[in-house]
C-alpha cells in the first residue's frame, strides 16, 4: 500500500495552492483532485478579483497555472475522488475511486462546496452565460445593468444588496411571502430603492440566445406566468460543503462546513487539515481559498516536524 507524508484532496485554489507550498517545505504531497479539476472557479469565465491580473484572467487558464505551479515544484497530481476515509488511526487511510489507496501522515481536506441550483435545465445551458452563484464574483459583469436574485435567506439579501451598489435593477424571486432572512437584513433590502422583491415566485425557465442571459419566466402561486428582461441570474440557495465523507472523524457546524480552530487549518482529529470552501462558509472567494490552502500546508508541515 502506498504512503505518502502528506495527502491533499482537492483540486481548487485551495488544494493546489497547499502543494505549492507543501512541495516547496519537501513534503512531496500527493494530490488527488477530485470530481472537479479546477474547482467551482471554473464554471465561470473571467476573474477580475484576483490579485495580479488588472486585465482580468480566463478561470481554466488560472486554476492550469496553479496546478502546473504545483507540478513544476514536485506535487505528485492525480486524477481520482476520495471514497472512503479512516481518520481513526494513524496514519490515515483514504481509498479512491480509481482504486488507490493511500495511507498519509498528514491530510489536508481542500474539496470546496458546492452551489445549490434549481435543476431546471436552461440553468444548465447558460451557467457561466449570466447564470452564477456568487455575486461577488461576477456581479461587476453586469454593472448598470438588470439582475435577478433567487432566494429569500440571508445571503439572498447580502448577495442583493451587494449588486444593487452596481446594477440598475435588482429583482429578488422570492417562493414565499416571507423572507427567512434576519431582520436587519430584510430592513437593509426593503429600503433599497432599486431592489424590487417578486413574492411567492418560482423559477419556470432561464431565458437567453447565444449571447446569453436575456430574462427569466416565473410563476406565481396563483398560477400567472410572466417573463422579465434581466442580463444575470444568479442564485443564492446556500452551498453544500463536500464533507460528508469526513463528518464521522472530524468535527463540522450544522450546515457540515469543516470547524477549524482559531485562525489555523487544524480540525479536530490531529494532523487533519481543512482549507477553501469546505470550512468557509462566509467569504467563499479563490483568494481566501488560496489563502487557506497556504495556512493548511504550513501547518501540517508543522505538524509532521513535531510528530514524526
Amino acid at each position: 500500500m502506498e504512503k505518502t507524508r502528506c495527502l491533499i484532496l482537492g483540486g481548487g485554489p485551495a488544494g493546489y495552492t497547499a502543494a505549492i507550498y507543501a512541495s516547496r517545505a519537501g513534503l512531496s504531497p500527493v494530490l488527488y483532485e477530485g470530481m472537479e479539476p479546477g474547482g467551482q472557479l471554473t464554471t465561470t469565465t473571467v476573474v477580475e478579483n484576483f490579485p495580479g491580473f488588472p486585465e482580468g484572467v480566463d478561470a481554466v487558464i488560472l486554476m492550469d497555472s496553479m496546478r502546473k505551479q504545483a507540478a513544476a515544484f514536485g506535487a505528485d497530481i492525480r486524477r481520482g475522488t476520495a471514497i472512503s476515509a479512516d481518520l481513526g488511526s494513524r496514519p490515515f487511510r483514504i481509498g479512491f475511486d480509481t482504486g488507490d489507496e493511500i495511507l498519509a501522515s498528514a491530510l489536508i481536506i481542500a474539496t470546496g462546496a458546492t452551489a445549490r441550483y434549481l435543476g431546471i435545465p436552461s440553468e444548465t445551458r447558460f451557467r457561466g452565460m449570466g447564470v452564477s452563484a456568487c455575486a461577488t464574483c461576477d456581479g461587476f459583469f453586469y454593472r448598470r445593468k438588470d439582475v435577478a436574485v433567487v432566494g429569500g435567506g440571508d445571503t439572498a439579501c447580502a448577495e442583493a444588496l451587494y449588486l444593487s451598489g452596481l446594477c440598475r435593477k435588482v429583482y429578488m424571486v422570492v417562493r414565499r411571502d416571507v423572507f427567512r432572512a434576519s431582520k436587519a437584513m430584510q430592513e437593509k433590502v426593503l429600503a433599497a430603492p432599486n431592489i424590487e422583491i417578486l413574492w411567492n415566485c418560482n423559477t419556470r425557465e432561464v431565458l437567453g440566445d447565444d449571447s446569453g442571459v436575456t430574462g427569466v419566466r416565473l410563476e406565481r402561486k396563483d398560477g400567472e406566468v410572466f417573463d422579465i428582461p434581466i442580463h444575470g441570474f444568479f442564485l443564492a440557495i446556500g452551498h453544500h460543503p463536500n464533507s460528508e465523507l469526513f463528518s464521522k472523524w472530524v468535527e463540522t457546524d450544522g450546515n457540515g462546513y469543516i470547524v477549524t480552530a482559531d485562525k489555523t487549518s487544524a480540525t479536530s482529529v490531529e494532523g487533519v487539515f481543512a482549507a477553501g470552501d469546505v470550512q468557509d462558509p462566509l467569504y467563499r472567494q479563490a483568494v481566501t481559498a488560496a489563502a487557506s490552502g497556504c495556512r493548511a500546508a504550513i501547518d501540517a508541515e508543522r505538524y509532521l516536524l513535531d510528530n514524526e
